[in-house]
């Protein structure tokens, strides 16, 4: 039987949790006090739109955690079909979480929507996929239980755990913008500019 999806809200402490990740490594959320944390909720390991994402955020990846914000990242990819893949694997040193399972996409509130994958699917699928060839990132047809209507998100946590940014995807192409995880970055233990 199918969970009831609960949002998030802002201001209450982030689900914790303690998995394995595809790198065989141990994963504490609590580990990561006193730093900030971005947590990524991405679809399958074929998806372009998400391997975009995860290719633009590994680029800025250095920069952030100089500045004290780290990233973990989840797929809804079993972890074989995630290690089959030489850009996956290369995700690595961030946390790369299999949850085919989803339980932690229940956890956090993960969207599941026929209607706004297949709209962004029809709107910018050509452009994403041509974009996706160009940088070399993964595009394939969905293996095992992958869902096509999984949604996106991310979040952000201050250095307690707290979610000061929610931003669930209304559409695949819609992400949270990158200047403002750097103004987090650069902000207070809140993350909250100064």
């Amino acid at each position: 039987m199918k969970q009831q999806r609960t949002l998030l809200e802002l201001n209450v402490t982030a689900p914790s949790f303690e998995l394995i990740d595809v790198f065989d490594r141990n994963i504490d959320l609590k580990a990561y006090r006193g730093k900030k944390v971005l947590v990524g909720f991405f679809r399958h390991a074929g998806c372009p739109f998400c391997n975009l994402r995860i290719h633009l955020l590994q680029k800025h990846s250095e920069a952030w955690k100089a500045l004290g914000l780290e990233l973990i990242f989840f797929f809804e990819s079993g972890k074989s079909t995630l290690l089959r893949s030489i850009f996956h694997k290369e995700v690595s040193p961030i946390p790369l979480i299999s949850d085919p399972e989803k339980i932690w996409y229940t956890s956090y509130g993960i969207e599941e929507s026929l209607s706004k994958s297949r709209a962004s699917h029809l709107t910018s699928f050509i452009q994403t996929a041509i974009k996706a060839k160009i940088t070399g990132v993964p595009l394939h047809l969905m293996a095992e239980n992958e869902a096509f209507g999984t949604m996106p998100a991310e979040f952000l946590l201050d250095t307690n755990q707290i979610i000061r940014k929610i931003h669930y995807s209304k559409g695949l192409t819609d992400r949270m913008s990158i200047d403002y995880i750097y103004d987090f970055a650069k902000g207070d233990e809140r993350g909250v500019l100064r």
